[in-house]
């Protein structure tokens, strides 16, 4: 059996690929969500807990980012969509709360504070 690979982005590459009508596809539960989300056009909110009954949502033609809060339901929900024939996933590496720690654009309130995180450099973490 092939072992699956997942493709892995950062949060600041998450922002220019959304740029480029890339789909996000939030699978937080609905209590998270309501808390604080992305600000970004193109989200889809699936919560995993759901996931199994609303997959036909997904569509499986677009290039869909899978985020969570930290990144590890989202590793999980890129396998799982890959059993079922998804091919043009990306997962995005640690979540909406590294993303709210670059300054990015949320929706809500959140404890998550902003930081400099790269030292100056431009790198992505």
């Amino acid at each position: 059996m092939e072992e699956l690979r997942i493709k892995e982005v950062c949060p600041t590459s998450t922002l220019e690929l959304i740029k480029r009508n890339y789909l996000l596809l939030d699978v937080r539960e609905e209590k998270e969500f309501d808390q604080f989300s992305f600000d970004i056009p193109r989200v889809l909110h699936i919560p995993m807990s759901q996931l199994a009954l609303r997959m036909n949502e997904i569509p499986k033609e677009e290039k869909v980012i899978v985020a969570s809060l930290l990144g590890e339901r989202s590793l999980q929900v890129v396998t799982l969509l890959s059993d079922y024939g998804f091919t043009n996933l990306l997962q995005m590496k640690k979540g909406l709360s590294k993303w709210a720690q670059k300054g990015y654009p949320i929706k809500g309130e959140t404890t998550i504070e902003k930081k400099s995180c790269c030292g100056g450099e431009s790198k992505c973490n």
